[in-house]
């Protein structure tokens, strides 16, 4: 096994998820991604990786526009206030 750190269970990790809970975010089965966290990286599919990525890049953007939206009510409150 390489020194880096099989995507999926570092991903897994990350996210305070079982591998259960990350399969059904991106498709696959607990069990297929339990089976692959044991192994190399060379050895999960593009698919995977990819449906990782994806998921990864969907969470980063729901927490941003969580951000922009507080942001435009503390706007909307600002300039309430000044009316």
């Amino acid at each position: 096994m390489s020194n880096e750190q099989n995507l999926i269970k570092k991903t897994a990790k990350e996210l305070r998820m079982t591998y259960k809970e990350l399969g059904e975010a991106i498709g696959y089965s607990g069990d297929s991604l339990n089976n692959m966290a044991s192994k190399d990286n060379s050895t999960i599919s593009n698919q995977i990786k990819k449906a990782i990525e994806l998921y990864l890049e969907n969470l980063d953007l729901k927490k941003r526009l969580e951000d922009y939206s507080i942001l435009k009510n503390a706007l909307k409150n600002i300039v309430k206030e000044d009316f």
